[in-house]
């Protein structure tokens, strides 16, 4: 099948080659990622209709929610295309009050897992990325040894295919590399917050994919200004330009924008589209210079 986003490449992803464009499924859920979805038929919608248009890497985890992401991904895709990688997370679960807790034991993972495979309807989950929770809303160091040892016992048994990570440091994806193999890395990353610049590097050299998200996390009004007039010198929405920085950013670098919404999906997707010259993209580098002399 051809699509629009083939034009936007594929990579690698363990040993499984996805399109570069991919989906979140965050969005999903309800408000603060907390509870069912306003509109629960919309919501299988999106997820069929980026399907239909090609995407074959799917994000979730099943604390979003909780359950209810993964969930609704069963009840729209259910049974999935031979082609369809979904990757989850595990390693935090969600308080009563929606706050994000750790969830690192190692009976809290394998609970996971299974709370992953029966809410999708799978027997074993392509892509776990066992995310840190040293800090909640950035990498923070720490071990996860013991963690990716027993995320290693499951993929021995044939839950797991393949092992990823997020929400982590360089020195984490080193420490894990020696333990087991690394499918991917997932952490923030865009325009403004280039912070993980020589990580991506080097697992591009190795052949590894890193996955970022929030691709409009973290900008500054006079950031968002900037890109904004950008995005308008090309007839694009600032999503579309910031995707498309992205893409042209490392072929290493596989995308899943999030949207709750139809049209957001289809302008999201329409980004692979949008090739950046280079004084576009000289503009575009200037737009990340205020946050990296403030950092």
């Amino acid at each position: 099948m051809s699509t629009t986003i083939d034009q936007a490449g594929t990579y690698t992803l363990g040993n499984r080659t996805v399109r570069r464009l991919g989906y979140g499924a965050m969005q999903l859920a309800g408000p603060h990622v907390y509870g069912p979805p306003k509109d629960a038929d919309a919501a299988r919608a999106v997820l069929r209709e980026a399907v239909e248009l090609g995407v074959n890497h799917i994000d979730t985890s099943d604390y979003y929610g909780p359950h209810i992401t993964n969930q609704l991904i069963r009840e729209a895709l259910h049974p999935y295309r031979d082609d369809l990688t979904i990757v989850t997370k595990v390693g935090a679960r969600r308080g009563d009050d929606a706050s994000w807790l750790p969830a690192f034991s190692a009976q809290e993972l394998e609970l996971a897992v299974h709370d992953n495979l029966r809410n999708l309807g799978l027997e074993t989950l392509d892509v776990v990325n066992l995310r840190a929770m040293f800090d909640p809303l950035k990498p923070a160091e720490g071990s996860l040894a013991a963690q990716l040892e027993a995320l290693a016992g499951l993929r021995q048994r044939g839950l797991i295919r393949l092992i990823g990570l997020s929400n982590v440091s360089i020195q984490q994806v080193r420490e894990a590399q020696r333990i087991v193999p690394i499918a991917c890395v997932q952490n923030m990353y865009n325009l403004a917050h280039r912070h993980d610049d020589p990580l991506i590097d080097a697992l591009a050299a190795e052949g590894i994919a890193y996955v970022p998200f929030f691709p409009l996390g973290g900008f500054s009004p006079l950031q968002s200004d900037a890109l904004s007039a950008v995005a308008a010198q090309l007839g694009a929405t600032p999503m579309q330009v910031a995707i498309a920085w992205l893409l042209q950013r490392s072929p290493n670098i596989l995308l899943i924008p999030g949207t709750s919404s139809l049209l957001h999906l289809r302008e999201n997707l329409a980004a692979a589209q949008l090739v950046l010259s280079a004084d576009i993209l000289a503009r575009l580098e200037a737009i990340a210079a205020p946050a990296a002399s403030a950092s």
